[in-house]
């Protein structure tokens, strides 16, 4: 299975609590729609069919990845 970029899995997860933020404070069907892309998003570029797992293995992916090999820098 292909894995997305450190980098990008940051930037998801920052989006997607961002979204989930806002979404709690508004409740706009365009902000859940943004979350719902965004989760989808998640999902797909980690293997799994749920946020909840998505977030998981996103974040256990950051943590296996050391800040001074290069990886996470930003194009």
């Amino acid at each position: 299975m292909l894995m997305a970029h450190p980098a990008v899995l940051r930037k998801l997860i920052e989006q997607y609590d961002a979204l989930r933020i806002r979404h709690a404070e508004d409740g706009s069907p365009e902000v859940r729609r943004r979350m719902d892309d965004v989760a989808y998003t998640l999902c797909v570029s980690t293997g799994t069919r749920d946020i909840e797992a998505a977030l998981v293995a996103a974040r256990h992916r950051l943590a296996d990845v050391r800040a001074d090999d290069g990886s996470l820098l930003t194009a």
